[in-house]
């Protein structure tokens, strides 16, 4: 790429050309067809991805994968970029961090919520049912709240429901304000369902309060949900089927599925879990480096005493850039399904980041049901 001083640009030259942008950067006809990021091959089989944004000094902030990349300004325009990259087969999730505030990226229609974007390399695999919003555009919800006061977790917290094709069994989704507010499942998973690709099944979005409290290997949770919250489900109006639940959760909220699974094998038998922090045992989150510890943690532990799992549909998904958690997840793969446990296992182009596990949520939820 051309260095801002390596001399002028004539207006109709772009220093950015390889990446399919014309024009000089900063004017009107540049910002008028810029996308942001665009990628083109490298050497090394991976991409070379531009990312651009318009006005201050600001950095990109990856939800995963990498640590933020400062953004360079083009000579004494308002264009700033970086050329970032990346490997084959990624997606990932990232923000604009300017002036001690975080933007999604103007130039990029797929978003995530009000302030994050989706960047995905050409060869990532497609992800059908999830819609691409732009920043200003506000994410439906389901018309059907239940205000849950747990007695077990104590506080308040507001559960949203939402029938797929009319209703049925339930599909519980942990860390479910994520679900609500940055990638949109209740639309995914109509869309999956119209496609004939998703069974009718009931939506139960369930927010976290304390996600390391929570989804650590304790049972509070889990009686809290079998003893409160499917009642109030049933209660709802809501067409729901509460004997055939899915628990759907990712990094600990997909330790805390299978450790219900394993603890609670009468309330949990279907399990969709994507990127489970199989690296778990008690005291390990305020470890240096909490990853270092015994693989498999404290579930594979329990897996090793575990009597028959003959009963249990357990779809396990980690990304393929998950380098250190990779050993810790195919380990417990490995052990549930020795132990009986009917097991799927696939690998979503990403790091440790939703917006690859939306599209496993949808595969393992069918799969957990078929």
């Amino acid at each position: 790429m051309t260095d801002p001083g390596s001399g002028p640009v004539a207006d109709d030259e772009s220093p950015f050309a390889a990446f399919g942008l014309p024009g000089r950067p900063g004017a009107d006809a540049f910002w008028a067809a810029a996308r942001s990021p665009a990628s083109v091959p490298a050497e090394d089989g991976g991409w070379r991805t531009l990312f651009l944004w318009r006005g201050s000094e600001a950095v990109i902030d990856f939800e995963s994968w990498s640590p933020p990349v400062p953004l360079r300004r083009w000579a004494d325009t308002d264009c700033w970029y970086a050329e970032v990259a990346m490997p084959a087969r990624l997606r990932v999730t990232y923000r604009v961090l300017a002036r001690d505030a975080a933007y999604a990226d103007p130039f990029n229609p797929a978003g995530a919520g009000g302030d994050r974007s989706v960047a995905a390399t050409p060869d990532a695999p497609a992800q059908p049912h999830w819609p691409g919003l732009g920043p200003d555009e506000v994410l439906p919800l389901p018309r059907t709240r239940i205000r849950w006061a747990s007695e077990r977790l104590g506080g308040r917290r507001t559960v949203r429901v939402h029938p797929v094709g009319g209703g049925g069994p339930v599909v519980l989704l942990l860390d479910g304000d994520d679900w609500l507010h940055l990638h949109p499942a209740m639309t995914a998973f109509d869309a999956a369902h119209a496609a004939g690709e998703m069974p009718p099944v009931t939506l139960v979005f369930l927010p976290s309060k304390d996600r390391e409290a929570e989804f650590g290997c304790r049972p509070e949770l889990w009686e809290a949900v079998r003893d409160e919250l499917l009642p109030l489900v049933a209660e709802s109006g809501v067409p729901a089927d509460p004997e055939r639940l899915v628990v759907a959760g990712q990094s600990l909220g997909g330790l805390s599925a299978l450790y219900a699974a394993l603890e609670f094998p009468g309330l949990v038998s279907r399990v969709a879990c994507q990127s489970g922090s199989f690296w778990w045992a008690p005291g390990a989150v305020d470890l240096p480096d909490p990853l270092g510890g015994a693989l498999g943690g404290a579930v594979a532990e329990r897996l090793r005493r575990s009597p028959d799992l003959s009963g249990l549909r357990c779809a396990f998904d980690v990304g393929e850039h998950e380098t250190r958690m990779l050993p810790h997840c195919e380990l417990t793969e490995t052990l549930t399904e020795q132990a009986g446990a009917a097991v799927r296992v696939s690998r979503s182009a990403s790091g440790h980041d939703r917006a690859g596990w939306r599209q496993a949520l949808l595969t393992d939820v069918a799969w957990a049901l078929a």
